[in-house]
């Protein structure tokens, strides 16, 4: 891998980094002191519960909730910022708030919502459906990609699911196939056509052999040409002509 390869890998994947940093610092002081976070939570339809908008993707349960959202937040958030730079930032900006204010709005789980499930779920839509919508070959192949390791997230947003908030995962996802929608003619650097190396050649004079239109001359045109440069060059040979 090119050093420009490695940049590009660790640049795109900060991001997601930060946000699962974050989400550790949290899960460890919250065990460290013994404090009970959920609250902070979203809760459907009053102003309190709004804050969890901003502050429920960072709060987890335990640890097997923390990691079955840690992995794929990487994952997924360094898909979008690798191969989707130009809309990565607001696409997750987006997903992230939309998803939480979608929750608090449309809920019937009148419970606190906590966890990143909600984002993962809008990030692995936004990246599936571009494939559908976009329709070049790296958003296919990374469409494929997501369905291949991901499938099973496809029943979390089915209902009646014990414990788990599986609203967070159908708005997570309806979110994602917005965004992807709104963002699908976002052209990135790589899907541009690359000019070809001899691109330039074609622009440049070339000598042929053969005039190039000599297949489009009738015989008796050129005939004609050919008797009208002997005429010339008779003319020329016996002097016929005026020097300035």
């Amino acid at each position: 891998m090119q050093n420009k390869e490695i940049h590009s890998f660790l640049d795109s994947a900060r991001f997601p980094i930060v946000i699962i940093l974050i989400m550790w610092v949290v899960h460890f002081v919250k065990i460290a002191t013994d404090t009970d976070i959920t609250h902070w939570g979203i809760f459907p339809r009053t102003l309190s519960g709004a804050k969890g908008i901003l502050f429920s993707p960072f709060i987890h349960g335990d640890f097997s909730h923390l990691i079955s959202n840690t992995i794929p937040m990487f994952v997924l958030g360094l898909i979008v910022f690798l191969f989707y730079r130009k809309v990565a930032v607001v696409s997750f900006i987006l997903i992230y708030l939309l998803t939480g204010f979608s929750v608090w709005f449309l809920s019937s789980s009148m419970a606190f919502h906590i966890g990143a499930s909600g984002v993962v779920y809008g990030l692995l839509s936004f990246v599936f459906w571009s494939g559908i919508f976009r329709r070049n070959m790296k958003a296919i192949v990374l469409a494929l990609v997501v369905l291949v390791l991901y499938s099973g997230y496809f029943f979390g947003v089915l209902p009646d699911q014990e414990g788990v908030s599986w609203e967070s995962h159908l708005f997570g996802a309806i979110v994602g196939i917005i965004i992807s929608f709104v963002f699908k003619s976002a052209v990135e650097e790589d899907e541009l056509e690359q000019e070809s190396p001899f691109a330039h050649e074609a622009l440049e004079a070339k000598e042929y052999f053969f005039p190039r239109d000599i297949f489009e001359k009738t015989r008796a045109q050129r005939l004609e040409e050919q008797r009208l440069a002997e005429e010339e060059k008779r003319r020329l040979d016996q002097g016929d002509f005026f020097q300035y």
